[in-house]
């Protein structure tokens, strides 16, 4: 979660959405998003096939664009079968790409690979070669919770409800805010040494804190780039498992402008742009709803287009969408009088978004990648097996994490099984 100020209005540059709400069981996300009264909004995208653009020239018929989401469905559809049968008869995974392969399905064409890209990596982050079937489809957060998700647009930030959670345990203030002395922010931790006697976690500034017990919540990004040295050295058991598993990159390009020019009402707020290279600026969203008379929209990127980007200048990238959106909607179009582009994986608090299942990884070694390491215990959304990738991922995880550590120092039960 990550708020910014972006011309006067308060943007979500990570996590956006409270994904899954609405089914047989209650997102607890929904349930601290609702007690807070977080501003969001019910995302419509029922009508994205009616706004789907040709690399030039405008949308496709909707007779057109149509016929090729429900093909591109009936594969959806035809994985999940297969996922459910390769689960039932215990067979080695496969991925998204293989089960599409079995169906004949091939996607070519910008349309063709544009409603690929918006119904495997716009959740995902990672194109279907690299996403495991087995471990992904079907969705354990729609299937649970609903197939609903509403787009958070509140000033407070998403981050609010990490603070309510925080409030639930640590000391605050007659106006709510947190004044325990235990948080201590802007800390880095640079090392974490373990003995039989507890742990000692390492700060940037030097200094160094103990305690019996640590949690690490970074992200799998972090561990993966060895930014926190642990001594004695993780297990080799320990490293390969975190190794192995994928943090992928989802990128959120924000662009003000001096007045709108793209469609607006009701069935607009979501629209495609088709390209001759998969994953070029694709998905798009207007926030007319969310901040009226701002004219700002925003195009998300993810995995290999993300690298690219992180390592050209903004004045490059907004060429770039400047001419795709020329494209679109035509030459008279005004340019972009501000741009923000997040650098996920450049910032070393985070190297990269959030994490994916890739093909290969077993649940075996998934329980490797949670596993405490003595008196070291490790959380976050990749340590969720049926919510990675999502708030309510990390949210279960953080509870899944205090009641393994908590068993261990209250009934001594601390064997983990790996």
């Amino acid at each position: 979660m990550y708020k910014a100020n972006f011309s006067g209005v308060s943007v979500e540059l990570g996590a956006n959405w409270v994904s899954g709400v609405g089914g047989p069981q209650v997102n607890p996300i929904w349930i601290m998003a609702n007690k807070l009264r977080l501003k969001s909004f019910l995302s419509n995208f029922q009508n994205i096939s009616s706004n789907t653009y040709k690399p030039v020239g405008g949308v496709y018929e909707e007779s057109v664009a149509r016929k090729a989401f429900e093909v591109a469905e009936q594969v959806v559809e035809f994985g999940t079968e297969v996922s459910k049968d390769l689960a039932a008869r215990k067979q080695p995974d496969i991925s998204i790409l293989t089960s599409q392969r079995l169906k004949n399905y091939f996607p070519k064409t910008p349309l063709e690979m544009v409603i690929d890209y918006y119904l495997c990596d716009f959740e995902s982050a990672e194109p279907p070669r690299a996403t495991s079937l087995l471990n992904s489809v079907p969705s354990s957060t729609y299937s649970n919770f609903g197939e609903d998700s509403y787009f958070v647009a509140d000033p407070r930030g998403y981050e609010s409800v990490v603070h309510y959670v925080a409030q639930q345990f640590l000391t605050t203030n007659a106006a709510g805010q947190i004044t325990d002395p235990r948080l201590q922010l802007k800390k880095v931790v640079t090392e974490i040494s373990r003995s039989p006697r507890g742990v000692a976690v390492k700060t940037e500034d030097g200094l160094v804190h103990r305690a019996d017990y640590v949690i690490v919540s970074v992200s799998l990004g972090v561990l993966q780039n060895n930014l926190i040295k642990f001594h004695p050295s993780l297990p080799q058991w320990k490293i390969l498992a975190l190794d192995q598993f994928n943090m992928a990159i989802y990128t959120k390009i924000f662009l003000k402008f001096p007045y709108k020019f793209w469609p607006s009402g009701n069935g607009t707020e979501f629209f495609l742009y088709a390209h001759e290279k998969r994953g070029y600026y694709p998905f798009w969203q207007h926030l007319e709803r969310e901040f009226p008379g701002e004219n700002v929209l925003f195009v998300t990127v993810t995995d290999d287009e993300s690298r690219r980007l992180e390592q050209q200048s903004d004045s490059e990238t907004k060429a770039e969408i400047m001419a795709v959106l020329r494209n679109m909607f035509g030459k008279q179009i005004p340019e972009a009088t501000d741009i923000l582009v997040p650098r996920w994986l450049s910032n070393r608090f985070y190297k990269g978004s959030y994490s994916n299942w890739p093909i290969g990884v077993s649940h075996h070694q998934f329980n490797q990648i949670k596993a405490p390491v003595g008196k070291v215990y490790f959380t976050g959304e990749h340590t969720s097996a049926a919510y990675y990738g999502y708030v309510h991922g990390a949210y279960f995880a953080g509870i899944d994490t205090a009641k393994l550590m908590t068993s261990c120092i209250k009934r001594g039960a601390c064997s983990y099984s790996i």
